[in-house]
């Protein structure tokens, strides 16, 4: 086994039983629960094209250092420093803000079209910036101790990283539920929505990476016939591993499933200010992750409710590259003209967590506010994900 160390990443490459290697990258930030860097992002991605490449490399294994999390999120405060640089600026001042957004969703990108399989060990926290990095993955693996959210409303920005594409796919109205409330759910929920794949017990990553180390992978071919073959064959033995390790969820009936009937029917309709009155009125609810979601809507910014409102329609029918280059267009504007510097004051620097919002209300988040949101600052061709897509 050889080990390339980095600072905010390990890389190792395991030989398998037949000389086939897998590429393992570990986030290695435990002290901020894995909270996804820029420079953490372009070391994923160059390393991803190396492996991309190797035909020894069977498959890519993505895992966050330490027992609390996978990545609970992005760097939030650089990203809170470069805002405070640019305020009062036009959105195209904060060139950290629009690097960082564009090299991460290009990663996340990478990860949804990557051409082996990729396995993410979701134990602990996902949240933010590492659903982005899960839920491209083929193989994604939740354990007892993941707790999964797109928590961005308590912050001032909106479920980002593809997030609006992810929300939109999910069972009902789920989705809409999920990022107006940032609530939490735990590995049933997770298998049900289709945010993940398999259950594995949260003690059992030596025993996953040791049956892996066992299989006897292919080669991958120079044909591109051939290779589409053999990666369908690893998916398959990948498949059949993780079903004999994985736990049988079925009894276990999270919250999200056991309410889906209740959400549909409160997150129906194209009026946004039904929708949040109906969610704030679930305060009163015997079920306290019900409670929380309300008293997490209340609390959050009433224009991250609108955006992300509006985000979710006009995504709904788009392709994942169109989807990220309209979120970056969405975050490029929250970190100039939003709430977000707001959010990560409150919740991270200062942490008052007294955010004062504006608008402070959602009756002033209105349609015609949120525009401003989609409204691309240069031309088309300039946009730094324009090409996203076109070699996928």
């Amino acid at each position: 086994m050889s080990v390339i160390q980095e600072e905010v990443v390990l890389f190792e490459e395991i030989a398998c039983a037949n000389g086939m290697k897998l590429g393992v990258a570990t986030l290695n930030t435990p002290k901020t629960l894995n909270g996804l860097s820029l420079d953490m992002t372009r070391l994923l991605a160059q390393r991803m094209e190396v492996w991309a490449q190797d035909p020894d490399v069977a498959l890519v294994i993505m895992r966050g250092a330490g027992e609390k999390a996978f990545c609970a999120g992005g760097d939030l405060h650089t990203l809170y420093h470069s805002m405070l640089e640019n305020v009062g600026k036009p959105s195209t001042a904060n060139t950290y803000a629009g690097t960082f957004f564009a090299e991460e969703y290009a990663l996340d990108y990478r990860i949804h079209t990557f051409p082996k399989p990729i396995v993410v060990w979701g134990n602990g926290i996902v949240m933010g910036g590492g659903m982005g990095l899960m839920m491209g993955a083929s193989h994604r693996i939740v354990t007892d101790t993941s707790k999964l959210a797109m928590p961005e409303i308590t912050i001032g920005l909106f479920p980002d990283v593809g997030g609006t594409w992810m929300l939109n796919r999910l069972p009902g109205k789920t989705g809409l539920f999920l990022g107006l409330t940032g609530a939490h759910i735990a590995a049933a929920d997770a298998i049900f929505a289709g945010m993940a794949d398999y259950h594995l017990p949260h003690d059992a990553w030596e025993l996953l990476l040791s049956s892996l180390k066992t299989q006897r992978w292919h080669r991958t071919p120079e044909d591109a016939a051939l290779q589409h073959a053999n990666r369908v064959r690893h998916d398959d033995l990948l498949n059949s591993l993780l079903h004999e390790l994985s736990i049988d969820v079925a009894p276990a009936i999270g919250s999200l499933q056991q309410h889906l009937t209740l959400i549909q029917k409160i997150c129906s309709g194209s009026d946004l200010d039904k929708i949040v009155a109906n969610i704030l009125a679930l305060s009163a609810h015997e079920d306290p992750w019900l409670q929380r979601a309300a008293k997490t809507l209340a609390a959050g910014s009433p224009g991250s409710a609108r955006l992300t409102f509006t985000l979710l329609q006009r995504t709904k029918h788009a392709s994942l590259a169109e989807v990220y280059r309209i979120e970056w267009i969405a975050g490029s504007m929250c970190a100039s003209h939003g709430d977000f510097a707001e959010g990560i004051r409150a919740l991270l620097v200062d942490k008052d967590k007294n955010p004062k919002w504006n608008p402070a209300k959602l009756i002033d988040a209105t349609p015609q506010w949120v525009e401003k949101f989609f409204a691309l600052p240069f031309a088309a061709k300039e946009h730094p994900l324009y090409k996203l897509g076109e070699s996928a």
